[in-house]
C-alpha cells in the first residue's frame, strides 16, 4: 500500500502469528496483567511503551491475547487514560518541533513542506476522532496553543 503524501511504498515486515489464548508457559492471571499495565503507566510511560515494558521485564507476550483489552481500554476502566489519542499527541509534538526549526530558519522549504504535511495529518485525525467521538466536537487544533495542549 503506497504512503500518504509520497510515491513510494511501506515497509514489509513479518507479523506476530495469530493465537487465541496466550502460550501455555504463561502463567499470570489477567486481573495480574491489567494491575502492571496501569502501575507502569503510572511511571511517565506511554500506552505504546507499555506493552514494551511488560514484555521486557515481565515476560507478557500480548496484553490484548492475555486480558482481551487494549491497553487504552484498560486505562480508560481504571480512570488513568491519556486524555489525549497517542498518535495525535505524537503529531503534535512532531508540528511543534516543525514550527520551532521554521522560526529560526525561516528560508527552509523543505521543513515548511513537512510542517504543512504533518498539520494536515492532525486535522484529517482531529476529523477522525470527532466522528468516532473521542473527542468533543468543540476541541480545535491551533498551532498557537499547541504546546499547552500535549502537556502531561
Amino acid at each position: 500500500m503506497a504512503k500518504m503524501h509520497t510515491r513510494r511504498k511501506g515497509r514489509s515486515r513479518s507479523t506476530r502469528p495469530v493465537r487465541k489464548t496466550p502460550p501455555a508457559w504463561f502463567t499470570m492471571s489477567k486481573e495480574e496483567v491489567e494491575k502492571l499495565v496501569v502501575k507502569t503507566y503510572g511511571q511517565n510511560v506511554t500506552t505504546a511503551q507499555v506493552g514494551i515494558v511488560l514484555r521486557d521485564k515481565y515476560g507478557v507476550p500480548d496484553i490484548t491475547q492475555v486480558t482481551g483489552k487494549k491497553v487504552s481500554a484498560i486505562l480508560k476502566e481504571n480512570g488513568s487514560g491519556p486524555k489525549l489519542p497517542e498518535d495525535l499527541v505524537n503529531l503534535i509534538k512532531k508540528a511543534i518541533g516543525l514550527h520551532k526549526h521554521l522560526s529560526e530558519n525561516k528560508k527552509d522549504l523543505h521543513n515548511k513542506r513537512a510542517l504543512q504535511l504533518t498539520e494536515s495529518k492532525v486535522r484529517r485525525l482531529v476529523k477522525y476522532y470527532h466522528a468516532t467521538k473521542v473527542l468533543p466536537m468543540d476541541w480545535i487544533y491551533s498551532p498557537k496553543t499547541a504546546e499547552i495542549l500535549i502537556s502531561r
